[in-house]
């Protein structure tokens, strides 16, 4: 038997604004035939590429962030700072600077929820060195 993830799923008090910006952090789309309309209870969003989609569901009894599990993104065709410079662009607070003088590490961020998800480098900068 085999089992994959369908999607990944975020509480949240607002989906429609939440998943919002998650789509021009990501590139997302709405799921085609099924526009998010503001006032939606839940909102999905997915990769047009992968075909990867993001909930995101309004709760009444929100826990506090960080949770447990968060996302690690990573730029397909940019360096990772530069793609920290874009993530601060669309307003996500910067929670930690872990890059290390290496060039390792990651920055963690929080969404306008207070979400935390980190900026990595993708495999593309990984091997240039």
């Amino acid at each position: 038997m085999t089992i994959g993830v369908s999607h990944t799923s975020f509480n949240c008090s607002n989906a429609f604004e939440l998943s919002e910006w998650w789509k021009a952090l990501l590139g997302y789309s709405d799921v085609p035939g099924e526009p998010n309309e503001r006032g939606d209870e839940e909102c999905m969003i997915v990769d047009p590429a992968s075909g990867h989609r993001l909930l995101f569901i309004e709760v009444d009894d929100l826990q506090q962030p960080p949770g447990r599990v968060h996302l690690d993104l990573a730029s397909t065709d940019r360096l990772r700072d530069d793609e920290i410079e874009r993530v601060r662009s669309l307003g996500a607070s910067e929670v930690a600077d872990r890059r290390n003088p290496d060039g390792s590490g990651w920055v963690v961020f929080a969404d306008p929820a207070g979400n935390h998800f980190c900026v990595v480098r993708g495999d593309h900068e990984r091997r240039s060195t």
